[in-house]
């Protein structure tokens, strides 16, 4: 990454995760924001980015396409919500910009970096999935290297605290989108995401449980190592993602299956993951994990597309 320490890039949206996206970007890299786009003039993530010597504009995607310093942009986060980004993907697609979607609208393929991201590097418009789906995925696509996964179930629990305007009006985005995720990157032929937003005070730090029923007999000491692996490889980019306990094996036996209602009985192998997300605490405090995942996984992202690209010019 050395080679290339000025990637100029832009973010829309000045809220809690295009704000914490910012903090990690100026903190070294890469990368370089080169623009912040809001709507609302008094956002704090727009006084921070004025404070911290970043060019601001507070009139969204047109004021965007206005700045002198839109030519130059090489990729465009968007941290906005699900029904925005269709707008700005309409708006910026034509000129060329990549984007790169942390919001739920899943309009181009879904990006897990610890699992896919080497598929993902040309893709005008990538979608990040969710904070769920960043904690999850690479635990289902972990169990599906060494065994089928009939269904996987994924349980994300979060902070109110950390629960911004945009997540409260995406659930429902957010529920589809990780599901199909669970599917297409995780590998699991069917699959379902369900969201907790906690009011506990204090906020408790974002946790998730991941179920993935297997078919037959399965080699539990291969699936563990291959989960720790996948642990330690999203832990590379999310120094706060970690296992809260062992992985779990129940059996599921012919004498008592379980009873699936799309499918029928079910035996095999029940597999449990109990994973915990602490933040890194740029911008919000360490329990919300679910913001620094997001945040995380999309600087890897950019940052690899950026070396890649750099790679190709210099070739």
């Amino acid at each position: 990454m050395s080679a290339h320490r000025d990637w100029p890039v832009a973010i829309i949206g000045s809220g809690n995760i295009g704000t914490d996206l910012m903090i990690k970007i100026c903190r070294g890299g890469p990368l370089r924001v080169a623009a912040m786009v809001g709507v609302d003039p008094g956002s704090d993530g727009l006084a921070r980015a004025h404070r911290m010597g970043v060019p601001t504009t507070s009139s969204g995607i047109e004021g965007l396409l206005r700045m002198p310093q839109f030519g130059d942009i090489k990729l465009v986060f968007d941290a906005t919500s699900a029904d925005a980004h269709h707008s700005n993907w309409a708006t910026l697609g034509p000129t060329g910009v990549r984007m790169l979607d942390l919001t739920p609208a899943a309009i181009g393929p879904h990006c897990i970096p610890a699992v896919n991201l080497d598929d993902c590097l040309t893709e005008p418009n990538l979608n990040m999935v969710t904070c769920g789906g960043q904690a999850t995925v690479p635990i289902v696509a972990a169990v599906a290297q060494t065994c089928t996964v009939s269904y996987a179930e994924i349980v994300s629990t979060i902070a109110a605290k950390s629960a911004g305007p945009g997540t409260r009006a995406n659930v429902d985005e957010f529920i589809e989108t990780t599901t199909a995720a669970l599917q297409t990157v995780g590998g699991a032929r069917r699959g379902k995401a369900v969201m907790i937003v906690n009011p506990a005070s204090p906020p408790v730090l974002m946790r998730n449980t991941v179920y993935c029923l297997v078919e037959g007999d399965i080699d539990c000491a291969g699936v563990e190592e291959s989960i720790t692996d996948m642990v330690a490889r999203v832990n590379c980019y999310v120094p706060g993602y970690r296992l809260r306990q062992d992985v779990q094996f129940e059996t599921i036996s012919s004498i008592s299956p379980l009873h699936i209602p799309e499918t029928g009985k079910f035996i095999g192998t029940r597999v449990t993951v109990m994973l915990e997300v602490v933040g890194a605490a740029h911008y919000l405090p360490s329990y919300a994990g679910n913001l620094d995942i997001m945040t995380s996984a999309a600087k890897t992202t950019a940052e690899c597309i950026a070396l890649a690209e750099t790679v190709g010019t210099q070739a």
